[in-house]
């Protein structure tokens, strides 16, 4: 589909089931693919980013059974991968890319790494000079910092600390922390400079435990890896409903009334976007929640309370702030979102267009986004998309300022919730 026409919406309520974590999904695959045993996965993401995910493992050697209903059941290689040589694309799902760089350079193999044309402008040279300093052979194919990789079989030493910047991708330390455990010595990692997105490491940590390998951190600097640990299957696990999809059904209920139910995520969530709600209360937004729910009604003043905030610690999520930023009292501010330029697309860039586009004062810095709302919203405006599955679901929240607008190539949300816009559509009046 080329483009998508929503209609003006006035009103929003009802209640979405949502699908599992996209972060949570691919964690969970490649650590069942390395574990000791067989993993039945259950609510798996069924989205371009898991199917990259399952074909790679499937050429690596991993034993692959879908079990219908989003379950699958995965046959753990007990480490290494065993096929040692492949071809392996890879998309645009960082969730991906970076951790099976980590693992494969700790495989003993030689593998080549690719993806679309955006993933080859997304940095990855800290992981790769991280993996360097243990003696991992990666080389670059195109531009150097960048993807294309080829990996190949090396001596891994793990005598001295491993050194990985924290500032622009929280996915590097994570494959590093994932991979670690092939080597089966003590391995040691030190975080130069603020490590971001700090929610997705704990995403990471919680799931290895889940998994039998515990990591002892010290604050957000170090984390210590003890020798001998190995993965081992945990038998059956869940996947949690996705909070960052969460959080456009949550802002519709704030915007246009309410209440709009989640189901899948809540109080009990290991996700770091979970915090989204955090962000709607100081906006007045009405709250309930649950251990796996959260429901969201307009503020009893009809109006959102403008913000000024650090959003470093949910920066996909922030992004649906931006577009909530069209329905507040005031201006508001988003700090500390760098990591938007690295991610599909330049995300900061991108949203101050778009945002533009229906009527919005924009400014915009290197790691900050300035929203004034207009005094009345343009309509059928046309969206652009830039391939980035966010930028499509935020933008379908304009229609509550009882606009019409057109979304172009909307499938690109087939990256992590093929059916939002079904779901969008049974909540909105």
């Amino acid at each position: 589909m080329q483009y998508l026409d929503l209609p003006a919406v006035r009103r929003t309520a009802g209640t979405v089931v949502l699908p599992g974590s996209k972060s949570i999904s691919n964690r969970t695959l490649l650590l069942s693919a390395l574990a000791e045993g067989t993993t039945e996965i259950r609510e798996l993401l069924d989205s371009d980013d898991t199917r990259v995910m399952l074909d790679a493992l499937g050429k690596l050697g991993i034993g692959i059974e879908s079990l219908g209903g989003n379950a699958w059941r995965i046959a753990g290689a007990g480490g290494a991968f065993p096929v040692k040589e492949a071809d392996l694309f890879l998309g645009n799902a960082g969730t991906a890319f970076r951790p099976l760089t980590a693992a494969l350079a700790l495989c003993g193999g030689h593998y080549r790494l690719s993806g679309v044309p955006r993933m080859h402008e997304r940095p990855i040279g800290d992981l790769v000079d991280g993996l360097r300093q243990i003696g991992a052979d990666v080389c670059y194919l195109g531009t150097e910092g960048y993807p294309p990789l080829e990996v190949k079989a090396a001596e891994i030493r793990l005598d001295g600390p491993i050194r990985v910047r924290g500032d622009v991708s929280s996915q590097f330390l994570t494959a590093l922390l994932m991979a670690l455990p092939l080597a089966g010595s003590e391995a040691r990692i030190e975080v130069v400079g603020e490590l971001i997105s700090k929610p997705y490491i704990e995403i990471t940590l919680n799931l290895m435990q889940r998994f039998g390998v515990r990591v002892e951190r010290s604050g957000w600097q170090a984390f210590t890896l003890s020798g001998g640990q190995r993965y081992h299957s945990p038998g059956v696990i869940h996947v949690e409903g996705d909070a960052s999809s969460a959080s456009y059904f949550l802002a519709a209920g704030a915007i246009g009334g309410g209440p709009v139910r989640v189901e899948g995520v809540g109080r009990a969530s290991i996700q770091g976007d979970v915090r989204f709600v955090d962000a709607l209360l100081a906006m007045g937004v009405q709250i309930e929640m649950g251990d796996n729910w959260i429901a969201a009604s307009a503020p009893a003043s009809g109006r959102l309370q403008a913000f000024d905030a650090d959003f470093n610690h949910i920066p996909d999520a922030a992004m649906t702030l931006a577009v909530a930023a069209l329905f507040a009292d005031g201006p508001c501010v988003l700090r500390n979102i760098a990591s938007w330029r690295v991610k599909e697309t330049d995300r900061i860039a991108a949203m101050a267009t778009e945002l533009r586009k229906v009527g919005a004062t924009v400014e915009e810095g290197a790691d900050f986004l300035r929203v004034a709302p207009p005094i009345g919203m343009i309509p059928n405006a046309v969206i652009d998309t830039y391939d980035d599955h966010r930028m499509a679901m935020c933008f379908s929240l304009a229609t509550l300022g009882g606009i019409p607008l057109r979304i172009n190539d909307p499938d690109c949300v087939a990256k992590t919730f093929p059916g939002y816009f079904a779901e969008f559509a049974k909540i909105v009046q």
